[in-house]
C-alpha cells in the first residue's frame, strides 16, 4: 500500500491493515485451540495408529501379526528361563 504524500495512511489503508491482522490473529487463535484440544489429537493419533496397522478391509497387516507373535514368544521364553534359573 502506499501511502499519500506526508506519509500518512488513509482510513480504507487502515482499515484494510486491521482486517489483515484480524484474519491472522484469528488463524493463530484456531491453531492455538487445535493443539490444545488432546482429545480430538488422541482420536486422531489412535485413527493414523489403527489405519496403519490394518489393511484396507480392516484385517491386520501381517507384520503386525508377526511382531507381535514374537513378542509373545519373547515373553513366554523369558518366563520359562526365569522359572528354570529359581528352580
Amino acid at each position: 500500500m502506499t501511502a499519500p504524500q506526508g506519509g500518512q495512511k488513509t482510513p480504507a489503508e487502515i482499515e484494510a491493515e486491521i482486517e489483515a491482522q484480524r484474519e491472522q490473529l484469528a488463524g493463530t487463535i484456531d491453531e492455538l485451540a487445535a493443539k490444545l484440544d488432546v482429545k480430538a489429537r488422541a482420536r486422531r493419533k489412535v485413527a493414523s495408529l489403527k489405519d496403519s496397522a490394518t489393511t484396507d478391509d480392516g484385517t491386520p497387516r501381517p507384520e503386525v501379526l508377526a511382531a507381535a507373535g514374537s513378542l509373545v514368544a519373547m515373553a513366554v521364553v523369558l518366563l520359562l528361563w526365569r522359572r528354570r534359573r529359581v528352580h
